[in-house]
């Protein structure tokens, strides 16, 4: 887990690409102190694993799956990063439950100076991810933790600081850049579990169905949206 914090600016140092399959070495200071082999850090707000590393970078595997769904595809030797070091348990929590599985991506139809802020008006690539966008609520960007200030017209807005400016990438993205968005997870959880109101409880007295004896069988998990 994360909390949309980025720690650092990290820099494309290399990429290998197989078809959909990549390696991304990147070079970093801070995400590199006490790193371990199969830590978990944010890359552009993606949970990857690192799979070696200096004291000055690490590599990661990006898979096929979040090739296609991610803006990591779009990187190339150079690019700048956000980094984010999975959250300690005893840490402060100063962002928002962030899980690094991105939803889609969005891209940026506007920018524009608001006194000491700058507005950002993004369109996620999939209009149904706007349900889980909601004003005054919490959005992952790139893997920064960021508050909606605004929805409509399938768009919504965000307003940043000067110190998120300086301390992200968000500095160099502009009009037509594309961004990966994360909604807020409890949403999703709450979403979900509306689709099981009215069902009746699991029994700890039948383990083969609920309380009304129902068997878990192929019809039952269609039903209830496993399949």
């Amino acid at each position: 887990m994360f909390t949309g914090l980025v720690e650092e600016i990290g820099t494309m140092k290399s990429i290998s690409r197989k078809g959909e399959a990549m390696v991304l070495h990147i070079s970093a200071k801070v995400v590199t102190d006490g790193i371990k082999l199969g830590d978990s850090i944010a890359v552009n707000g993606v949970c990857l694993t690192a799979t070696s590393f200096d004291n000055t970078s690490f590599a990661v595997d990006v898979m096929p799956q979040t090739f296609r769904n991610t803006n990591l595809k779009d990187l190339k030797p150079g690019s700048k990063v956000n980094l984010e070091r999975a959250m300690l348990a005893g840490g402060r929590f100063g962002g928002h439950i962030v899980q690094g599985h991105i939803d889609g991506t969005g891209k940026i139809i506007g920018k524009k100076q608001d006194q000491n802020a700058v507005v950002y008006e993004i369109e996620p690539a999939n209009s149904a991810l706007l349900k889980y966008i909601i004003p005054k609520g919490s959005i992952t960007i790139d893997g920064i933790s960021l508050t909606v200030t605004q929805v409509s017209q399938g768009r919504f807005s965000i307003s940043i600081i000067p110190h998120t400016l300086a301390e992200t990438i968000l500095a160099y993205k502009h009009s037509g850049d594309t961004v990966n968005l994360e909604g807020d997870v409890i949403g999703k959880y709450v979403e979900h579990l509306l689709k099981f109101a009215g069902a009746s409880p699991v029994s700890d007295s039948n383990e083969q169905g609920d309380a009304e004896g129902e068997t878990i069988d192929i019809p039952f998990l269609s039903q209830h949206g496993f399949m």
